[in-house]
C-alpha cells in the first residue's frame, strides 16, 4: 500500500480518528488500530497515536505506507506526542522523571556517571530513534515516582516550560491514576493537608484542623473488587508528591507493593499478600491545553504488563 492522505471536511470533523482512519484508507477496526500504534498515522505533519483524538477542519491526515520504527525506545519508553513545543511520553517503572537537585548539589558532576539515567537524560536518543532529533534542551515540568508508570509531559521550550507549569499549577490539567490497592476501597473524595510530618516520621496529612502545609485532594474511584484488594482510579484535582499513595495509604487501603505509605498514623503497617514487587500505580491519563495552540488534548495509557498480570492473578 502507498502512502495515503486526506483533509478533513465537514462531514469528517469531530469524528474519532480511528473512525476516520478506518473508513478513508479501507483499513479494518484491527489495522487502524496497529497503524495508530505503529506511529504511521500523522495529523498535519506529526505521528498521532490517539484513536478517540477528534479531528477538525481542514487537519491533513496521513498514513505512511510502511511501518516506522515502533514508537518504543530506549529502556521502554514511549513516545506518545511530540511536536516543536511539547513531548509527551509513557514511563517505564523503576525510572526516575528528572534527578532531583539535592542528587546535583550532592555529587556534582559525577551524578551524571554514577546515579542511574532518567527519563530526561535518556529521551533525546528516544526521539532520536523515532526520527524526532532533539533541538535544544528537554524541560520537564512534573514528574511522577521512579516505581508509577505512566504518562508524563515534557517541554522542548522555555516558552512551553512557563505555560505547562501554569497550569499544573493552576490544577487546570487533567490527571488520573490507576492503583491496585490491598482491601475494600470505597468512593471517596479525599481532602487534607500535607506536612513534612504527620507524626510519626512520616510525609502526610496533619492530624489536626488549622495546621499551614499543601492542600491535597483526590477522588477515588471503584472500578472492581475481588477478595482482599480493590483496582481503582484516582483523579487528582490537586498534584503533590506523593499524593494518590499518600491519601489510599492513610484511607486503610494501601497500594499493593507499598513499603513506606502503607499504614494509617500511629498504626501498623497493613498486611500485603499480593506479591506486588513495587507500588502498583500506573499514570493512565493525561490532559492539558497545547502550550502554542491552545487546543485540548489528551492521553491514555493502558496498563503495564506487571499490573495487567498481578490483576489477572487477583482476580483467580
Amino acid at each position: 500500500m502507498r502512502a495515503a492522505s486526506l483533509v478533513i471536511d465537514r462531514r469528517q470533523a469531530n469524528r474519532l480518528l480511528l473512525d476516520v482512519v478506518q473508513s478513508a484508507f479501507r483499513l479494518s477496526r484491527k489495522q487502524a488500530l496497529t497503524a495508530l500504534r505503529d506511529g504511521r498515522v500523522r495529523i498535519s505533519g506529526q505521528p498521532c497515536t490517539e484513536p478517540e483524538r477528534r479531528v477538525k477542519i481542514g487537519q491533513h491526515i496521513q498514513l505512511d505506507a510502511k511501518p516506522k520504527k515502533k514508537a518504543e525506545a530506549t529502556h521502554g519508553i514511549i513516545i506518545r506526542h511530540v511536536d516543536d513545543a511539547i513531548v509527551v511520553v509513557q514511563k517505564p517503572a523503576g525510572m526516575t522523571t528528572v534527578r532531583h537537585a539535592d542528587e546535583v548539589e550532592a555529587m556534582g558532576k559525577r551524578a551524571h556517571r554514577f546515579l542511574p539515567p532518567t527519563l530526561v537524560d535518556l529521551l533525546p536518543a528516544a526521539l532520536a530513534s523515532a526520527g524526532q532529533p532533539v533541538k535544544g534542551r528537554i524541560r520537564a515540568v512534573h514528574r511522577i515516582d521512579r516505581e508509577t508508570s505512566g504518562l508524563v509531559v515534557l517541554a522542548r521550550t522555555s516558552e512551553a516550560e512557563r505555560n505547562l507549569g501554569q497550569q499544573f499549577r493552576a490544577h487546570t490539567t487533567g490527571r488520573r491514576y490507576l492503583a491496585l490497592v490491598r482491601g475494600q476501597a470505597k468512593a471517596q473524595r479525599i481532602e487534607s493537608t500535607f506536612v513534612p510530618d504527620r507524626g510519626d516520621g512520616r510525609r502526610g496529612s496533619a492530624p489536626g484542623p488549622g495546621v499551614r502545609g499543601q492542600h491535597a485532594i483526590t477522588h477515588v474511584r471503584v472500578l472492581d473488587t475481588f477478595g482482599d484488594f480493590s483496582l481503582v482510579e484516582c483523579e487528582l484535582e490537586t498534584g503533590r508528591t506523593h499524593q494518590v499513595r499518600i491519601h489510599l495509604g492513610e484511607a486503610g487501603t494501601p497500594l499493593c507493593g507499598e513499603r513506606v505509605y502503607d499504614r494509617p498514623l500511629h498504626g501498623k503497617p497493613i498486611p500485603d499478600a499480593s506479591g506486588a514487587k513495587r507500588p502498583m500505580l500506573h499514570a493512565a491519563y493525561l490532559a492539558l491545553d497545547h502550550p502554542t495552540t491552545g487546543e485540548r488534548l489528551e492521553w491514555h495509557a493502558e496498563m503495564p504488563a506487571d499490573m495487567k498480570k498481578l490483576l489477572k492473578e487477583m482476580k483467580k
